[in-house]
This record gives C-alpha cells, sequence and structure tokens, in this order.
C-alpha cells in the first residue's frame, strides 16, 4: 500500500489507524512516501509509530506526486500495488474488496478502483456534490463493473506490479503533479489494462473543497491537462473545451442555483432546472483561471 504524503499528519495517522481495523486476513506492507519539503517529520514519525502492521517510510527524490508513487510501488515487495492518498479514510473491508476482486482476476491486465465518497464527518455542499458529477471525481456515471482507463483514480486503485513495470510507473518529466494516474492508465490501456469498480472497496474523503480552493487548483489543472495533451494529441482536452463553451455562454443571474442546497438533481421538474443552473453557475466561475493559465502554460 503506497501513500505519499505532506502536511497532512493527522488524517495520515486515521487512516493508518482505520487500516488496523481491515477485515482482511491477507498480511499486507504500507510505504508512506514523504515529499522532500515536509518540516516536520518527526509528526510524521508519530504517525507511523506503532502499527500493528509493517510500515516504511521513504522520501520522494524529487517534487510532485509521480516521484512519489513511483518511490513506492517500486520499493514494494508485494506483486500487488494499492494507491491511497494521505486524506482518504479506508473502510473495514476496503482492503479485502481489493484483494478478492485481484484473487478472482488474477491477469496482470486487471486492476481495481475503489470507491471513494465524503466522509460522514464534513458537511457536504452543493459545490462539493458537483464536483462529483465528472470534475473532481466521475464514480456516479460507472454503469456496471467497467470503469475505464480514465478513472484510473490513485486516491483508492489497486493494481499489479508487473504492469507497472512494463509501462515504466508515472511520468514524473511531463506530468509530475496532475493528469499523471490517467496518463498511466492510458499507458496501461494500450496494454490491455481493464480498470474494474468496486463499490464495497470504499474509502472516506475528510478534505473539504470550496469554490475558493478549486479556483486555486485551476492553474495546475490547466498546465497539466494541456501537458497531458500534447503528450497524447488524440485525446481532447476535456477541462479545456467544458469551460470554453461556459465561458463562450453570456452572464447569467443563475437565479435557480442558490436552492441547490435543498432540491437533489433528481427532484421531479424542479431538479434538473436547479442543478443545470448550479453547474453553469459553477463553470462560469472557474473558467476564467483556467482559461488564463491554459493560455500561459
Amino acid at each position: 500500500m503506497v501513500i505519499p504524503t505532506l502536511g497532512r499528519h493527522g488524517t495520515l495517522a486515521r487512516a493508518l489507524e482505520r487500516l488496523e481495523r481491515q477485515t482482511a486476513d491477507e498480511p499486507f506492507e504500507v510505504i508512506a512516501v514523504v515529499d522532500e519539503e515536509e518540516t516536520d517529520l518527526s509528526a510524521v514519525d508519530s504517525a507511523l509509530a506503532e502499527r500493528p502492521y509493517p510500515v516504511r517510510s521513504l522520501v520522494r527524490p524529487r517534487p510532485g506526486a509521480s516521484a512519489a508513487r513511483n518511490t513506492g510501488w517500486r520499493a514494494a515487495r508485494a506483486a500487488l500495488v494499492l494507491f491511497l492518498d494521505d486524506d482518504v479514510l479506508p473502510e473495514p473491508q476496503l482492503l479485502s474488496e481489493h484483494l478478492g476482486w485481484h484473487a478472482r482476476h488474477p491477469g496482470r491486465e486487471v486492476g481495481v478502483l475503489g470507491l471513494v465518497r465524503w466522509a460522514d464527518e464534513l458537511r457536504v455542499t452543493p459545490f462539493m456534490r458537483w464536483l462529483e458529477r465528472g470534475v473532481h471525481f466521475d464514480f456516479a456515471h460507472i454503469e456496471g463493473e467497467e470503469a475505464g482507463w480514465g478513472r484510473f483514480y490513485t486516491a483508492n486503485v489497486s493494481v499489479k506490479k508487473e504492469l507497472l513495470e512494463l509501462v515504466g510507473g508515472f511520468d514524473e518529466e511531463r506530468l509530475p503533479f496532475g493528469y499523471e494516474d490517467l496518463d498511466l492508465g492510458y499507458r496501461m490501456h494500450a496494454h490491455g489494462f481493464r480498470l474494474l469498480f468496486n463499490r464495497r472497496a470504499a474509502g472516506e474523503h475528510v478534505n473539504e473543497m470550496t469554490l475558493e480552493s478549486m479556483r486555486a487548483r485551476m492553474p495546475m489543472m490547466a498546465s497539466s491537462e494541456r501537458a497531458f495533451c500534447e503528450k497524447h494529441p488524440e485525446i481532447p482536452p476535456y477541462f479545456f473545451n467544458m469551460f470554453s463553451e461556459a465561458a463562450s455562454r453570456p452572464p447569467a443571474p443563475h437565479r435557480l442555483a442558490h436552492l441547490a442546497h435543498v432540491v437533489s438533481p433528481g427532484a421531479p421538474f424542479l431538479g434538473p432546472r436547479v442543478w443545470a443552473s448550479a453547474d453553469a453557475r459553477f463553470k462560469e466561475a472557474l473558467a476564467p483561471d483556467f482559461l488564463r493559465a491554459w493560455e500561459e502554460h
């Protein structure tokens, strides 16, 4: 299990504590890859200490999530690697569900995507619900078990080490952070990769997200998507097209958007109208930051 970490000592400790409650009988090892910019190594050591399972900490050799995850999986002794974020708290059956599905699908080409849902302790806002509709994650649109390579989310996903070795892991040079997981999924797809979605392999995401925090992420997302599309020009730029369309429309009042906190998308008649208004409002708010960064890349 590979967990990159930087500055989240509290949630890292909680994630590791949750791993003590796993229902799986099989042994496992945790490799925490610490960012070289981490300023409180003692807090990391405290989070890792006295666990009932083997834990190793490594320091990534260069900036970026790609380097961190490469450092972790290359050091792994097991044939199966599970990537987990340090702000995702695994539910008790997460590990057993990943292992069970890989036991049924032992071929190197099969990976397993676990569900990431907002933590019960969070107040989930309409904006956070909007992020679930294909912006931050896109679990809601998965039909059946086939998730597709485009949902290779390293917040909670497992894959055979043999396949990682075959494609060389994450691209540390061109995609150090952002789109690095989708790039890996796409390259594995060229070798027959299948990503299966197991809803029971679930974890709670404890990182509350706001419109303001997402605006701050737009430059990184734009830079990463442009680098990804330059590397794979056959794939259309998802966010660029989405935000370009939003920016091309005249500004709207979005009068119904404020009702999104009380009206669900599936509510008869009013639901689709309210959420269409909220969708337009959020895209309109994020588009300028994304498109400005795209042009500056």
